[in-house]
């Protein structure tokens, strides 16, 4: 009898054993699944959108320049400010004249630290690919904005490229009270935005009981109200 009880709990230990294998791959899995799912959304490219360099004469460097030195110090600090990825801008120069270059990025509001990160430094790959040997460049991601150039660009906008966008889709009907909704909450958002630390501000209006507008307004933070 008792070596039948022996038998007995050696079997429910043995089983004991196997359900804990069991839980362990089973936890080992989950775990591997959603590292994995991560893994995949960090690893995304960035959505390009657009991008911008004259491509003259007047406005490429030369290979073993100092220029390009400063350039690739200039994007290597850009990409590694982890500081600035939580904040989601950066402005600075590397250099002295006549080969100092300008640069700055702005991710879009609303992204994690980690995603700011992942599309600069998608951004500062491609500016080799996209604009080789050019000094002013502008990159446009629907992540995030990368700018370099070797005219100063610090607290100066005018000498940023513009990007329109539009939706091809018209409003047909009630085209007057659409297009003053829009006037009236842009106007309510740019304010909003001005006001904030972070220069961003993002809000949605009913247009009809089905239809909603959404407005998004940033500014580069160093700009002044």
């Amino acid at each position: 009898k008792k070596k039948k009880e022996n038998r007995n709990e050696m079997k429910g230990k043995e089983k004991n054993r196997v359900m804990s294998g069991y839980a362990s791959f089973g936890l080992l899995f989950l775990f591997l699944f959603f590292f994995l799912i991560r893994f995949r959304a960090s690893a995304q490219d960035p959505t390009y959108i657009y991008h911008v360099c004259p491509n003259t004469n007047t406005t490429t460097y030369s290979k073993n320049s100092a220029y390009l030195t400063n350039l690739r110090s200039l994007l290597s600090f850009l990409s590694s400010n982890t500081r600035s990825f939580s904040t989601g801008f950066c402005s600075t120069s590397a250099g002295q004249k006549p080969d100092v270059v300008f640069g700055r990025f702005l991710c879009r509001g609303g992204f994690s630290p980690e995603y700011c990160r992942s599309c600069v430094a998608f951004s500062v790959k491609d500016t080799f690919n996209l604009c080789p040997n050019e000094k002013q460049v502008t990159l446009y991601y629907y992540e995030c904005m990368l700018i370099h150039s070797d005219r100063n660009i610090l607290f100066n906008s005018s000498l940023n490229n513009g990007l329109i966008e539009w939706n091809s889709q018209s409003v047909i009907s009630n085209q007057t009270q659409f297009i003053n909704l829009v006037s009236s909450t842009m106007n309510q958002s740019a304010a909003e935005a001005a006001s904030s630390s972070r220069k961003l501000d993002a809000r949605k209006a009913s247009f009809t009981a089905f239809r909603t507008l959404y407005v998004m307004v940033q500014c580069t933070p160093d700009l002044t109200r």
